[in-house]
Formats: structure tokens, C-alpha cells, sequence
């Protein structure tokens, strides 16, 4: 995990389950474009999955972590914990 909104990504949908576009935008204080870069970097690491549908006649897209995401979400929580209890 790279930075903190990614970090703050994989928690919010390790957590929550799927969310979409706009719902973690608004939860996220981000603008379009930089949570679409997180999304996308998220994706290809493997750690978010997606699902599209219409709402209407709207597409939504709703993202949730996957396996390898909770898995590493874990771990880094585990490596801040580790730090913090060593010092």
C-alpha cells in the first residue's frame, strides 16, 4: 500500500463491502481523477475488484476489496503495530 489513500481505500471497502464511485468520493473528500488513479492502481494490484451495473439508464460501478486486499491491509496494519510497540 502506497499512501494513505489507498490505505484509507482498501480499509473503507474492507470494511463496508461494495461502495460506488461517488459514495467513496464524498466518504473520501477526493476529486474524480485522483480517486479514479487510486482505483485503477488498486485493480491492477489486485486488491480491488469491481462490479458495473445501470441504475436506470446510468452506469454504477461499486468497488470492494479483495481477498489479497484484506490480506495486505492486514499486513501493513501488523507493520504499524509492530513499529509502534517496538519503540
Amino acid at each position: 500500500i502506497i499512501n494513505m489513500l489507498s490505505f484509507l481505500l482498501l480499509y473503507i471497502t474492507s470494511n463496508l463491502g461494495y461502495l460506488d464511485f461517488n459514495t467513496l468520493k464524498e466518504l473520501l473528500g477526493v476529486t474524480d481523477g485522483n480517486l479514479a488513479s487510486h482505483l485503477k492502481y488498486l485493480e491492477k494490484a489486485g486488491y480491488l475488484t469491481y462490479k458495473k451495473k445501470f441504475v436506470g439508464r446510468k452506469p454504477n460501478t461499486n468497488y470492494t476489496a479483495t481477498t489479497s486486499g484484506i490480506n495486505a491491509f492486514k499486513k501493513h496494519i501488523h507493520a504499524i503495530e509492530k513499529l509502534l510497540n517496538s519503540h
